[in-house]
């Protein structure tokens, strides 16, 4: 196990549930201001999030990534909270599903907010998938 100041304690939830807890290295996540890529000693931090993927690398080496929602990314003493609306570990995601609700909001029309909302879901969705293979 990685010293207590060379690691972070990652907490990733969602509205409804807490989706994955545990110490990382890096913490890579995209944010309004574009890719927030995080360390140990990371200056604290709150930003706010886009829908898109989040890839945690474990201390222990493997490399978690979910795909989530708009949100809050938060960081300060080497504890980092991501918090969104909606967030699915890409293990958990049936890619055909995604990829078929991807084509359901491209055909509802650009001009409809929330058909553009659920494009970038879906799109974060199937990235995640990809990104994790």
């Amino acid at each position: 196990m990685a010293d207590a100041t060379n690691h972070l304690q990652v907490e990733l939830v969602a509205a409804d549930r807490l989706v994955w807890s545990g110490e990382a290295s890096m913490v890579i996540a995209r944010t309004t201001e574009g890719d927030l890529g995080v360390l140990p000693g990371h200056e604290p931090t709150l930003s706010v999030m886009v829908d898109g993927v989040v890839d945690v690398r474990t201390v222990d080496g493997e490399t978690w990534v979910a795909a989530v929602s708009a949100g809050f990314f938060s960081v300060a003493n080497n504890r980092v909270s991501i918090l969104a609306e909606s967030a699915e570990m890409s293990h958990d995601i049936d890619l055909e599903q995604a990829r078929a609700d991807l084509e359901r909001a491209r055909s509802a029309g650009e001009d409809d907010d929330d058909a553009q909302q659920r494009v970038r879901h879906a799109e974060a969705r199937i990235r995640a998938v990809e990104r994790a293979s």
